[in-house]
Protein backbone atom coordinates (compact mmCIF):
# COMPACT_ATOMS: atom_id res chain seq x y z
CA UNK A 1 0.00 0.00 0.00
CA UNK A 2 1.56 3.33 -1.12
CA UNK A 3 0.81 5.99 1.25
CA UNK A 4 2.17 9.69 1.64
CA UNK A 5 2.70 11.56 4.68
CA UNK A 6 3.30 15.70 4.45
CA UNK A 7 4.97 17.53 7.07
CA UNK A 8 6.23 21.01 7.88
CA UNK A 9 3.73 23.14 6.95
CA UNK A 10 2.44 26.42 9.26
CA UNK A 11 2.42 29.98 9.57
CA UNK A 12 4.91 32.46 7.77
CA UNK A 13 5.23 36.03 6.85
CA UNK A 14 5.79 37.13 3.35
CA UNK A 15 9.48 36.34 2.68
CA UNK A 16 10.09 34.15 4.79
CA UNK A 17 10.62 30.31 4.78
CA UNK A 18 9.35 26.77 5.49
CA UNK A 19 10.57 22.93 4.71
CA UNK A 20 8.20 20.59 3.71
CA UNK A 21 8.95 17.12 4.08
CA UNK A 22 6.94 14.03 2.75
CA UNK A 23 7.78 10.15 3.77
CA UNK A 24 6.67 8.15 1.28
CA UNK A 25 5.79 4.15 1.98
CA UNK A 26 5.46 1.06 -0.23
CA UNK A 27 7.42 0.33 -3.17
CA UNK A 28 7.07 3.33 -5.21
CA UNK A 29 9.57 5.65 -3.89
CA UNK A 30 12.85 5.08 -6.75
CA UNK A 31 10.09 3.55 -9.49
CA UNK A 32 8.20 6.88 -10.44
CA UNK A 33 9.06 10.63 -10.97
CA UNK A 34 7.50 11.94 -7.56
CA UNK A 35 6.68 15.43 -7.42
CA UNK A 36 4.77 18.46 -4.92
CA UNK A 37 1.77 19.77 -5.67
CA UNK A 38 -0.29 22.32 -3.70
CA UNK A 39 -4.00 23.14 -3.78
CA UNK A 40 -4.61 26.93 -3.05
CA UNK A 41 -8.44 27.78 -1.41
CA UNK A 42 -11.12 27.12 -4.84
CA UNK A 43 -8.52 26.38 -6.90
CA UNK A 44 -7.47 23.20 -8.56
CA UNK A 45 -4.78 21.24 -7.19
CA UNK A 46 -1.34 22.23 -9.26
CA UNK A 47 2.17 20.66 -10.08
CA UNK A 48 4.46 23.13 -8.70
CA UNK A 49 7.95 20.55 -8.29
CA UNK A 50 8.82 17.06 -9.56
CA UNK A 51 12.03 14.99 -9.47
CA UNK A 52 13.21 11.33 -10.64
CA UNK A 53 16.16 9.79 -9.07
CA UNK A 54 19.27 11.07 -10.84
CA UNK A 55 17.51 13.58 -12.45
CA UNK A 56 17.73 17.16 -12.08
CA UNK A 57 13.98 18.89 -10.05
CA UNK A 58 12.05 21.13 -12.34
CA UNK A 59 9.30 23.56 -11.14
CA UNK A 60 6.36 25.49 -11.89
CA UNK A 61 6.99 28.96 -13.15
CA UNK A 62 5.67 30.44 -10.08
CA UNK A 63 7.90 28.77 -7.92
CA UNK A 64 10.84 28.54 -10.08
CA UNK A 65 14.16 30.47 -8.18
CA UNK A 66 12.47 30.40 -4.63
CA UNK A 67 11.90 26.36 -4.17
CA UNK A 68 14.16 23.75 -3.81
CA UNK A 69 13.16 19.79 -4.54
CA UNK A 70 15.04 17.66 -3.31
CA UNK A 71 14.50 13.61 -2.67
CA UNK A 72 16.67 11.16 0.34
CA UNK A 73 16.22 7.87 -1.57
CA UNK A 74 17.64 5.79 1.86
CA UNK A 75 14.94 7.92 3.67
CA UNK A 76 12.02 7.52 1.25
CA UNK A 77 11.42 11.14 2.00
CA UNK A 78 10.82 13.78 -0.18
CA UNK A 79 11.71 17.45 0.74
CA UNK A 80 10.43 21.01 -0.51
CA UNK A 81 12.25 23.88 0.85
CA UNK A 82 10.42 27.00 0.24
CA UNK A 83 12.17 30.85 0.48
CA UNK A 84 10.84 34.56 -0.74
CA UNK A 85 7.52 33.48 0.32
CA UNK A 86 4.38 35.46 -0.69
CA UNK A 87 0.48 34.70 0.13
CA UNK A 88 0.21 33.42 -3.16
CA UNK A 89 2.12 30.16 -1.92
CA UNK A 90 -0.58 29.44 0.88
CA UNK A 91 -2.23 26.18 0.36
CA UNK A 92 -2.22 22.57 1.25
CA UNK A 93 0.77 21.27 -0.10
CA UNK A 94 1.02 17.55 -1.00
CA UNK A 95 3.07 14.95 -2.95
CA UNK A 96 2.40 12.02 -5.16
CA UNK A 97 3.41 10.87 -8.35
CA UNK A 98 4.38 13.05 -11.47
CA UNK A 99 2.52 13.76 -13.28
CA UNK A 100 -1.21 14.03 -11.92
CA UNK A 101 -0.91 11.74 -8.80
CA UNK A 102 -1.27 8.16 -9.44
CA UNK A 103 -2.45 7.10 -5.81
CA UNK A 104 -4.16 8.36 -3.20
CA UNK A 105 -3.43 11.72 -1.75
CA UNK A 106 -2.26 12.11 1.65
CA UNK A 107 -4.17 14.53 4.00
CA UNK A 108 -1.13 17.31 2.97
CA UNK A 109 0.44 19.63 4.95
CA UNK A 110 -1.02 23.45 5.03
CA UNK A 111 0.91 26.52 4.77
CA UNK A 112 -0.05 29.80 5.25
CA UNK A 113 1.71 33.18 4.41
CA UNK A 114 0.77 35.91 6.20
CA UNK A 115 1.61 38.98 7.77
Amino acid sequence: QVQFVESGGGLVQPGGSLRLSCRVSGSVFSRFELAWFRQAPGNERELVARLVTGGSPSYSHSVKGRFTMSRDDAKNTLYLNMSRMNPEDTGVYYCNTAPGGRYSWGQGTQVTVSS
